[in-house]
């Protein structure tokens, strides 16, 4: 259903910086990094897309997050969402709530919520059950 989704950014380095840290956590890979452009996207392992991409705006006017837009990646297990949220935390992201159930969505849904250093709302969760 989604081809890709693009996060609009002011400082490149950053941002390349900060997602990196995250992404690493969520074990998605790298496919591409041109800083001259500036842009970069990531995806799983062995997938061609969705793709998660950072760049500057297209039209060159600065970026600016939207009100109500949340962006939510998939976690392999509980224990990504934890080590993601630290880690948007430790790379100047700021918390919009902390790792942990949220049985409102469903009895297994685990989830974090950060802003990345231009304000964008991210969400890293994970909707299987611990194992057993």
């Amino acid at each position: 259903m989604i081809s890709h989704v693009f996060i609009g950014i002011t400082d490149f380095e950053r941002a390349f910086s900060f997602y990196s840290a995250v992404m690493a956590e969520l074990r998605l890979t790298l496919k591409f990094c041109e800083k001259d452009a500036p842009w970069a996207g990531w995806v799983a392992k062995d997938a061609s897309r969705p793709l998660f991409l950072i760049g500057r705006p297209y039209d060159g006017n600065p970026a600016r997050c939207g009100n109500g837009q949340m962006v939510a990646l998939l976690a392999p297990d509980r224990s990504a969402v934890d080590r993601a949220h630290a880690s948007a935390l430790a790379n100047g992201g700021s918390c919009e709530g902390r790792p942990g159930l949220r049985p409102q969505y469903h009895a297994d849904y685990y989830g974090a919520y950060f802003r990345d250093p231009d304000g964008n709302k991210i969400c890293v969760c994970c909707h299987d059950p611990v194992p057993a």
